[in-house]
């Protein structure tokens, strides 16, 4: 097993959960997403498809450290719907992951306190449901080499913390190579040293 400082946390899958407070009724959904784009499409879903809800409540954080984050009441008092939603994501050590929130309006007022307990309740539900998966950072690299030495870069492709994204074999073969943030040097030294390897292009930034 491969240890680092560039593991993160994700949701393994999509997560649900329920909660029935008051005659309030809570409906609150986790989804695994890469960029704010991708949150905010899982967001107007849940608001097309629960329009006739009084509130669909929401948190996303994303980045290396859930440090690209937004949250949003949508009516509900400030502080008590956004705020404890994302207050789960960052309890639970996750990011990359939108929580989304719906509540049907029972006829009780649940006042500051209870709607913060509701939502923040809710939203551990969908998470716990959910479930964690360790995930690490990444980069990406592209390397062409000829045939007659493949078995060298293969023999590298093959190593932990290297996954094959994409290979093309004839005379001059194309591999492209996600590599873990922490062998990232690592990996591209040892391809530099293939006889007949060439460093096409490697991504600057890891990847999540």
């Amino acid at each position: 097993m491969i240890e680092g400082d560039d593991i993160y946390y994700n949701i393994a899958k999509t997560g649900k959960g329920q909660l029935r407070e008051k005659m309030s009724r809570f409906l609150a959904f986790a989804y695994k997403v890469k960029n704010s784009d991708e949150a905010r499409e899982y967001i107007r879903s849940i608001q097309n498809e629960y329009h006739d809800a009084r509130h669909v409540c929401w948190a996303y954080a994303l980045g290396p450290d859930g440090g690209d984050w937004q949250l949003n009441d949508n009516g509900e008092p400030s502080g008590t719907a956004g705020k404890p939603i994302l207050g789960q994501i960052r309890s639970a050590g996750l990011t990359d992951v939108v929580v989304c929130v719906v509540r049907y309006f029972g006829g009780i007022k649940l006042g500051t306190s209870g709607l913060i307990q509701a939502y923040r309740e809710s939203a551990r539900l969908a998470l716990e449901d959910a479930g964690r998966m360790e995930c690490y950072k990444s980069r990406t690299v592209e390397v062409s080499v000829g045939y007659v030495c493949l078995d060298g870069v293969m023999r590298i492709a093959r190593l932990p913390g290297v996954e094959i994204l994409s290979q093309e074999f004839d005379n001059v073969c194309r591999l492209v190579l996600n590599v873990r943030e922490s062998r990232f040097d690592e990996i591209t030294g040892l391809l530099s040293k293939v006889e007949g390897a060439v460093i096409e292009s490697a991504s600057d930034a890891p990847l999540l």
